[in-house]
């Protein structure tokens, strides 16, 4: 069972165009057995059209070999505004382990990207002071999601990754993110986990087609659950299919994300989506 079902459907934003014909840096493949789950993410650059380098944490998938004739999912992770910097490394705090659980792998080989907000910006360009997100989200994306949703791009482009199975999740400021990019780059992802974040319920209509399974704690003191039971609301509203999930949990405050990220259901559930072919 997936909790709480409600209904919600397609227009995109304005063109994402920018930033996203992308150019891959060198490969910086694992190279010897991880000490511990977060030592499996490798140090990456990617190379937007402008020669603006922005650097990201990748975990290759269990088993992965360069020119395999092989695809792989690729799980995209957005993390909160306490992880923001330029050290390519505090992003892996939260959530980025149990991806990178022996078992998990084994079940569910993938890439996962993990790129870093620069300190002072975000995900999305948007108000966080705002009890409602009406109108918050902007058309034009920020520098770092642009950044990011590039590097995912060139991996796509390598041909080492299902574009049919490419996933967008996130944490607070990274649940901003998640729902950001579950409406402006849905010809891009297969499914999104949006966790204690916020999003526009006027853009409801641009998520047609896309599978969300959100979450939150009833007792947020720095996101309010509001933010996200709006949005369920606005997708309910306009009988956004397939069903969007929501998972509130009672007495639960910011962090819901370290138990969320242990559930096996999510797991099933999330690798389990496929993006139809336009």
């Amino acid at each position: 069972m997936f909790d709480r079902i409600v209904g919600f459907s397609k227009t995109l934003p304005g063109s994402l165009a920018v930033c996203i014909a992308c150019v891959a840096s060198a490969i910086a493949l694992p190279t010897s057995a991880a000490e511990s789950p977060l030592d499996q993410y490798t140090e990456q650059t990617f190379i937007a059209p402008d020669g603006q380098k922005h650097r990201y944490r990748l975990m290759f998938p269990v088993g992965y070999e360069q020119k395999a004739n092989k695809k792989y999912p690729l799980v995209l992770f957005l993390h909160g505004a306490g992880e923001r910097g330029d050290d390519n490394f505090a992003q892996l705090k939260h959530g980025a382990a149990e991806f990178a659980r022996a078992d998990r792998q084994s079940e569910y080989p993938c890439f996962v990207l993990v790129p870093q907000v620069p300190k002072e910006q975000k995900w999305v360009d948007a108000d966080w002071s705002q009890s409602e997100g009406n109108g918050t989200f902007p058309d034009s994306p920020s520098p770092a999601f642009a950044a990011a949703l590039g590097a995912v791009k060139s991996w796509i482009d390598s041909g080492d990754v299902d574009p049919s199975r490419v996933y967008v999740t996130g944490l607070s400021m990274g649940g901003y993110g998640t729902w950001y990019a579950a409406a402006a780059a849905k010809d891009v992802f297969a499914a999104a986990v949006p966790i204690c974040g916020g999003g526009d319920p006027t853009w409801a209509k641009r998520y047609e087609g896309m599978p969300i399974w959100t979450f939150h704690g009833t007792q947020d003191k720095a996101v309010p659950v509001g933010r996200s039971q709006e949005m369920i609301e606005a997708l309910s509203k306009v009988g956004h299919k397939p069903e969007a999930i929501y998972t509130p949990y009672e007495g639960g405050g910011h962090d819901v994300w370290t138990e969320t990220y242990r559930r096996d259901d999510l797991f099933r559930w999330l690798f389990s989506q496929h993006r139809s072919a336009k």
